[in-house]
């Protein structure tokens, strides 16, 4: 048995509506919306009583997709919204954007906030990493090279 491919990130979020938003903002594009709840989610998730919105966003080239999700039930336990990059856990989501500082002046409007500077990454990539919302670092690469 071996892994055919990665499907999707999951990120939960409070405010589904921003989070979609900034995602679409950066150039995902919206494949699909609606909600889920039930025993098979319960069983799925490990949790009881599970209802949530989720909306499925994908890149623009169709291989790499973004679930975000809002639980209305249970409650979802929120994390520190300020949590450095070396904290344990899934820490950032990784995009390439053709134009950096196109992307961070359209991102900006929506709450981005670069978390450091701009720097080279040698002859190869311009980076740097913004908070977004709920504190999701996103980072941000144009190639150089």
């Amino acid at each position: 048995m071996t892994v055919q491919r990665m499907d999707h990130v999951g990120v939960v979020v409070e405010d589904l509506a921003a989070a979609t938003a900034f995602f679409v903002e950066l150039g995902l594009r919206r494949q699909g919306e609606g909600s889920v709840g039930g025993d098979w989610v319960d069983r799925v998730v490990g949790l009881e009583g599970v209802r949530s919105q989720i909306v499925m966003l994908a890149t623009p080239d169709g291989h790499n997709r973004l679930e975000l999700s809002k639980f209305q039930t249970p409650p979802a336990h929120n994390a520190d919204p300020h949590a450095p990059a070396n904290t344990v856990g899934l820490r950032h989501l990784a995009f390439a954007v053709d134009d950096l500082d196109a992307a961070l002046a359209r991102l900006r409007p929506h709450g981005a906030e670069l978390v450091g500077e701009v720097e080279r990454y040698g002859d190869v990539y311009r980076l740097c990493y913004v908070r977004g919302p709920e504190g999701i670092i996103v980072e941000l690469a144009e190639s150089i090279g």
